[in-house]
């Protein structure tokens, strides 16, 4: 999981009984904004139609699943969401971004923690996630 300014990623095992991922993210959007808006955490600019639709600025309003197919795809994920912060500008380094379970990932040995890292050097290549965008649905 990763927590940014607009968006999250993560990945979730559900129940076999209960793959109603779509109220889930309802949920975690709506009691996440009631807790951030309680605390006066800053929004993103809304536009008036968005006004009128009683959107705020915390959230994407839309969101896309995929269903992880096997280890590789897993991977490739994780290591798409852990990726993500230095991506958008927000860290320059993976285990710079506070909000992230890489710092989790490192704990356990998943991940070293200079893992992408550009601390003193020059950043290295991004990895390449075209494959991983495509795959997404809204």
């Amino acid at each position: 999981m990763v927590l940014l300014p607009d968006h999250v990623h993560m990945i979730w095992t559900l129940p076999c009984d209960n793959a109603d991922f779509s109220r889930r993210m309802a949920l975690l959007k709506k009691e996440f904004t009631k807790g951030w808006r309680g605390l006066n955490g800053l929004e993103q600019p809304v536009s008036p139609s968005r006004r009128r639709d009683r959107r705020c600025g915390v959230w994407q309003r839309r969101f896309w699943e995929h269903l992880i197919r096997d280890d590789n795809d897993f991977i490739r994920h994780c290591d798409y969401i852990h990726y993500n912060p230095v991506k958008h500008g927000l860290a320059d380094c993976p285990h710079a971004w506070p909000y992230s379970s890489f710092h989790r990932f490192v704990q356990a040995d998943v991940y070293p923690r200079d893992w992408r890292c550009a601390c003193g050097a020059a950043p290295p290549p991004p990895p390449g996630f075209d494959d991983i965008a495509e795959t997404a649905r809204e």
